[in-house]
């Protein structure tokens, strides 16, 4: 059985192995590809495996010999599923994988953000400790989170998993998600309306899936609800924010500060207004990549074609 990797490198620069994959067939692997190579690249192989190369009906439609398309991440958005589901061609995708390391991540971005650690280090050694006539000295306000009140959009397993991080360091938490679980409430986790999060949360927390609900929700309307020096962070989808919007709050400090992991185009393009904005911390989409995560990730996506193959599709999404 012939399987072709579009763009294994991200998933695995070289610290993981694609050995489960090639205990199932015939693997040709590639780091990355250019899109308009990827029907040359598939050739006759009727496994497909991509993390961000997009399968269109066009490609579908070159390449009719696919029987499975197994997606490297959570979205599965690059996959024209209702053309693959018109001809019978499973799609599988990899929930749950990221969920404590995505979680962490926000914790870091909001941790930098109200502790400057980054910063600080930087002045140790550029000599501002040494040269200071206090045994200490601080440069930008620090922030104590005891107390303050957190609003968490969105609350899958990753928005749980942040909750409950939130928690341990007494933060209140608010949570507004399409469904709720009461039993998921606690004495400082309760679930609210969003008019209300926006207006009584000190920080806000995206863990929401990117629809047509969600795109743009944090636009100039949004922020206006919001109190003067609220934090934003966001490791969920870029385009849930109107970046312009956004920049423009930092800017006049309406928002005091965002964390972000994820813009609306990666990679992040030099015109991008969040680039140029005040206190703006962008990582490059890493919130899920951590050793363990990928390695995770590896596992579910052999176990998924692994099961394919004995006719019990699992993950799918169609």
């Amino acid at each position: 059985m012939k399987i072709v990797i579009l763009d294994g490198y991200t998933l695995n620069p070289g610290d993981l192995s694609w050995e489960g994959f090639e205990r199932l067939g015939e693997v040709t692997l590639f780091d990355r590809i250019p899109t308009e190579e990827t029907v040359e690249k598939i050739g006759d192989a009727p496994i497909v495996i991509t993390n961000k190369v997009p399968i269109t009906k066009e490609i579908l439609e070159k390449c009719p010999q696919i029987k499975y398309i197994g997606v490297l991440a959570t979205g599965y958005n690059i996959i024209d599923v209702e053309e693959a589901s018109k001809r019978g061609i499973v799609v599988c995708n990899i929930p749950a994988y990221g969920t404590a390391a995505v979680a962490q991540m926000t914790l870091a971005l909001l941790l930098e953000i109200c502790n400057h650690v980054g910063h600080h280090n930087h002045m140790v050694h550029q000599g501002k400790w040494e040269s200071c006539p206090d045994f200490c000295f601080w440069d930008v306000p620090l922030i104590e989170l005891a107390g303050k009140t957190v609003g968490i959009i969105g609350f899958g397993r990753i928005g749980q998993k942040t909750a409950k991080l939130m928690e341990a360091l007494e933060l209140n938490v608010l949570v507004y998600s399409r469904t709720r679980d009461e039993s998921l409430e606690t004495l400082t986790c309760r679930y609210t309306d969003l008019d209300t999060l926006y207006k009584e949360s000190d920080i806000i927390s995206l863990h929401c899936p990117l629809t047509k609900d969600t795109q743009g929700m944090i636009n100039k309307e949004s922020i206006a609800k919001m109190k003067d020096g609220v934090i934003l962070l966001n490791t969920s989808r870029g385009p849930l924010i109107v970046e312009e919007d956004l920049a423009q709050a930092l800017n006049s400090g309406k928002v005091a500060a965002a964390g972000l992991d994820v813009v609306s185009v990666e990679p992040i393009k030099s015109d991008n207004p969040l680039l140029q904005a005040k206190n703006c911390i962008i990582t490059p989409h890493i919130a899920w990549a951590s050793r363990e995560s990928r390695q995770r990730l590896m596992d579910i996506a052999v176990a998924n074609l692994e099961a394919f193959l004995e006719g019990e599709s699992i993950n799918t999404v169609h």
